[in-house]
């Protein structure tokens, strides 16, 4: 079953890409943040100094340095569409309310859908929605 889905997806994200180059490329301001460390807008939980970032790759891929966790991933994009596949996490020694709201939020970034940029703001749209704010300094 697991494998079926990733080959699925896998498929889905090489048809996205033919889509996205047949579409030309975005202007920058408003491109998918390539290259670029993103933060995401939520505030701290308690007793803990960490806010989730994604490090994303030139190519989709991407670091994971969340609540607790850190792992991989990658994103495939095509116009707003977007498909994140994450993969192993490491599980560090970690409160199980900070390991629970990693788990949450790699399964919201896995069920985004599409997504939007507006300035240094980019949101993945999905059950649950997501904003990150591009890191600038």
């Amino acid at each position: 079953m697991f494998a079926t889905t990733v080959v699925l997806r896998h498929a889905a994200a090489a048809a996205l890409a033919v889509a996205a180059i047949a579409a030309g490329p975005a202007r920058a301001d408003d491109g998918f943040p390539f290259g670029f460390e993103m933060t995401l807008d939520a505030a701290r939980q308690p007793g803990s100094k960490r806010i989730p970032t994604l490090e994303i790759g030139d190519n989709g891929e991407v670091k994971l340095d969340l609540w607790c966790k850190s792992g991989k991933g990658q994103f495939s994009v095509a116009g707003n569409t977007v498909i994140f596949v994450p993969g192993q996490l490491q599980d560090r020694d970690c409160p199980p309310a900070r390991a629970q709201a990693d788990d949450e939020l790699v399964a919201a970034l896995s069920e985004a859908a599409t997504w939007k940029r507006r300035g240094d703001l980019v949101s993945f749209i999905g059950t649950k929605p997501l904003r990150f704010r591009i890191n600038t300094n």
